[in-house]
């Protein structure tokens, strides 16, 4: 782990395994960290706090901006360990190094920018000083979907603002966790700064994170489930919190949309990341006149994706990351069927010669699906694409907004005002228009109801890390 600037072991001597979820290979192991740990990690980053928020954010930003650089400069072997480590092909691998490196230089840049403001006052004789200070102590906890860029999109903001901060990545993923922080180190971030706790069990972190008063924030990406355990601790000692939580994205295709543009379009967003993703498409309306050629066009395109070990070339999909994912999956899909739906493409696990060892289900477009399918109501997390027909345009975006979540969502239309109304109506924080990738370290990225609470990327990601202070002068 690292704390204080320095690479230590556990304080219980234990380490646990690491392994690929292609090929079921140990690639490494890790300090398996408890709560003795966090509260270490925690300690220094509050020794670090004061001396690191009183920086200038020209200062933070250079030093966020060598870490930008020198993720640039790796990105070729970072991308083959979170290939190996994680799972997703290597070309995706690639794009989100890219991604996360993002991160950095956006809030590199956004942090020089913070400001204050003079309001006026009633009084002739008084001013008013508005200015932005740094929370304190961060606690992040990242996912292993999105293993490096999920580090950086809280890590980015939290130091550009002037708070330390101590994390615990996601147990399938460390080691992608390491090789970030090295990052960090050899930019040169000051001892105590970036902290590193790894564990196997994160309930005892977690219960560290939430109740040590040290703590000024707690930010959480991952389940519903788990987000709210967390927003509840944490609560009970009014600490900042923020989670990007659990997605149920609807995908809708108008009548006036080109059904195989939007088909295209709904293939290579889905099965990125083996359908591994909160923004990830999970239920897809098309009308149904066009149904029948979105749906030859899906069938076609999802057919030609190859399932496989990421780092081989020509793989599109990889595996999910363990067993229980896979039977999630599994379960979903022959719930449907049974139901009624048909399996038009895939639809079953993937286990004989290498995929033996691995975790992997077939890449697969369900037809026929109905609201009464359990994967028409519950997230699903893998490569899995469920088709529904609907007749009336008007209660489309009704079905849409039928759901908890409120994360991501996708219209397809060639109709400005069909578009608008759109944006205007969907419940969801995030909605691509003819568009699969509304995603950038510039903009906010977060959603409504059980998807969570805040924004991070843009603007809004950075505010998640300050607290207005207030200063009335009297002259």
């Amino acid at each position: 782990m690292y704390i204080n600037g320095e690479w230590l072991d556990a304080v219980s001597g234990q380490t646990f395994e690491v392994t690929n979820p292609a090929t079921g290979e140990v690639i490494g192991s890790v300090p398996d960290g408890g709560a003795a740990d966090a509260e270490a990690a925690i300690a220094a980053a509050e020794a670090a706090f004061p001396a690191w928020s009183r920086t200038s954010p020209y200062e933070r930003a250079d030093l966020l901006m060598a870490a930008w650089n020198l993720m640039r400069e790796r990105a070729g072997e970072l991308a083959e360990l979170m290939t190996v480590e994680q799972g997703k092909p290597l070309k995706a691998s690639r794009a989100e190094v890219n991604y996360g490196a993002d991160f950095l230089r956006w809030f590199a840049e956004e942090g020089r920018r913070l400001t204050g403001e003079w309001l006026p006052s009633a009084r002739a004789n008084q001013r008013f000083l508005s200015l932005q200070a740094p929370v304190g102590v961060v606690a992040a906890v990242t996912p292993w979907n999105y293993p490096m860029s999920m580090l950086t999109r809280k890590m980015g903001p939290a130091l550009a603002a002037g708070c330390t901060i101590v994390l615990k990545p996601a147990e399938a993923t460390p080691l992608n966790a390491r090789a970030i922080i090295d990052v960090f180190h050899d930019a040169g971030f000051p001892p105590g700064v970036v902290n590193l706790v790894t564990t196997s069990d994160p309930r005892p972190i977690g219960d560290v994170f939430t109740s040590d008063p040290r703590v000024a924030k707690v930010t959480f990406t991952g389940s519903t489930a788990v987000g709210r355990t967390l927003a509840a601790a944490a609560g009970a000692s009014l600490k900042r919190i923020s989670v990007e939580l659990g997605g149920h994205a609807p995908f809708i295709v108008f009548p006036d949309a080109d059904p195989v543009h939007a088909a295209k379009g709904a293939a290579a967003l889905k099965f990125l990341n083996a359908g591994q993703a909160c923004i990830s498409p999970n239920r897809i309306y098309v009308h149904r006149d066009a149904a029948e050629a979105f749906t030859e066009t899906m069938a076609q395109r999802v057919g030609r994706v190859q399932a496989g070990n990421g780092m081989e070339d020509g793989v599109g999909c990889g595996p999910l990351v363990n067993d229980a994912a896979v039977a999630k999956v599994e379960a979903q899909v022959d719930d449907a069927v049974a139901k009624g739906a048909a399996a038009l493409v895939g639809g079953h696990r993937l286990t004989e010669g290498d995929f033996g060892n691995g975790h992997f289900f077939a890449p697969t477009v369900l037809g026929g699906v109905t609201a009464d399918m359990v994967i028409a109501r519950e997230e699903t997390f893998g490569p899995v694409a469920p088709i529904l027909t609907y007749d009336d345009v008007d209660q489309v975006i009704d079905l849409a907004n039928d759901t908890n979540y409120g994360l991501a969502s996708y219209v397809y239309t060639n109709d400005l005002k069909t578009a608008l109304h759109a944006i205007e109506a969907l419940r969801f924080g995030i909605i691509g228009v003819n568009d699969v990738n509304p995603t950038s370290a510039s903009v906010p990225f977060g959603g409504m109801k059980d998807s969570g609470l805040g924004r991070e990327g843009g603007r809004e990601g950075l505010m998640e890390y300050l607290e207005t202070k207030t200063a009335g002068i009297a002259l």
